[in-house]
């Protein structure tokens, strides 16, 4: 069956499938534009810009971008967007995606929104002032959640001191790639699975008047898009299969970890973000695992929770370093991240977007799900 058209606010696509927003460097102009003249959703990431267009920036001596005006960097950021709007042909639609948690998060807003983009995707954290930030632009806004009572709240925020309420809102469960919205134990409980979040988020989304519902976190396949819109969901968001596209601009080597791990290669640890992080197991994981500290001081000021690096210190990295050197492709230093089911990449292997979209909205064969069934019989029988 035709997948229905999404619509957010006044933007409306053809395709109900979000490409998730994956920074640093994961989704920039070429997969964000590449996914939106497809007639889908492209996000393009807007932590640690400054690593794009390093010619814009200031750096020290390994190439850091320093403070959080360099490493979330305006006009790098602008120039991102307006690139893959013309990769993207005029077709789709083109978002941004930014931790709320990130140090100049409003002055990050407003670049988004005089850049032309088309959404604001924030997460990691309740964006409770988005709507100032953008004043006077007419862009959608869509806040990430992982609960009813968080929208609740966010709705209930923004009624009172904006007059507004979300244009859409996405639902994000525990098998996401990244920072998760829950704590570490609650990531492995029965009722935090997708399917058992939706019901209530789209009765609190109802409340407000019918807000569409987008649910992210463990989506794989054209199957599970139609079991989750047949539960009432306007669309997807779907991140660790876009990493393995050709129009990625993730290294080679990126591409080439998540088409070769396992399930016990995924693993979540601490953040200094304060959230949960699903990661890879790299050299420098396996590192830290055993007790070593890699932070190498703070130059980036890059989130206010880690409070200018005290955080970072504790937990033996700085997120935008370690993250920046994946992009970089320094598989021994880097931190890599990964969806829970992001081990199933090596049955995917990397293709065209335009392939990865059409296999999504059931007009091509699955190569995935045969693969997928059998590791999943074998390890039931086992």
């Amino acid at each position: 069956m035709d997948l229905p058209k999404l619509r957010i606010g006044k933007v409306e696509v053809d395709i109900p499938i979000i490409q998730g927003g994956m920074g640093v460097g994961l989704s920039w102009e070429r997969l964000a534009g590449s996914v939106a003249r497809e007639g889908a959703i492209g996000v393009v990431s807007a932590v640690g810009t400054g690593y794009r267009h390093p010619h814009l920036v200031k750096r020290d001596k390994l190439g850091r971008p320093i403070g959080s005006v360099n490493t979330h960097h305006p006009e790098a950021l602008k120039k991102i967007i307006r690139d893959a709007k013309e990769i993207s042909g005029g077709r789709g639609a083109i978002g941004v995606n930014i931790l709320s948690a990130i140090t100049d998060y409003g002055r990050v807003a407003r670049d988004a929104a005089e850049a032309g983009a088309d959404l604001i995707i924030s997460g990691a954290g309740l964006p409770l002032k988005l709507p100032e930030y953008v004043e006077g632009y007419d862009i959608a806004l869509v806040p990430i959640v992982s609960s009813a009572r968080a929208l609740s709240v966010i709705c209930r925020t923004w009624k009172k001191r904006y007059g507004r309420l979300p244009d859409a809102v996405i639902l994000e469960g525990p098998l996401s790639g990244g920072h998760q919205g829950f704590k570490y134990e609650d990531c492995f409980k029965p009722e935090n699975r997708l399917e058992n979040l939706l019901p209530s988020v789209l009765e609190e989304a109802k409340r407000w008047g019918d807000i569409p519902v987008i649910v992210a976190g463990g989506v794989w396949s054209y199957g599970d898009i139609l079991k989750f819109l047949n539960m009432g969901a306007s669309g997807v968001q779907m991140a660790t299969r876009f990493i393995a596209t050709e129009e990625c601009d993730a290294p080679q080597i990126y591409k080439e970890l998540v088409t070769s791990i396992n399930e016990e290669d995924i693993i979540l640890f601490k953040s200094p973000v304060g959230y949960p992080l699903r990661v890879i197991r790299t050299p420098f994981i396996e590192r830290l695992l055993s007790g070593q500290n890699g932070w190498m001081g703070c130059v980036s000021n890059c989130i206010v929770p880690c409070n200018k690096g005290e955080e970072a210190k504790k937990v033996g990295f700085c997120i935008a370093d370690r993250l920046g050197l994946a992009w970089l492709g320094d598989y021994e230093e880097g931190i890599f991240i990964s969806g829970a089911n992001g081990h199933w990449l090596k049955y995917q292997g990397v293709i065209p977007v335009r392939e990865l979209l059409q296999i999504l909205t059931g007009k091509k064969e699955d190569p995935t799900l045969r693969k997928i069934e059998e590791e999943l019989s074998a390890r039931a029988s086992s």
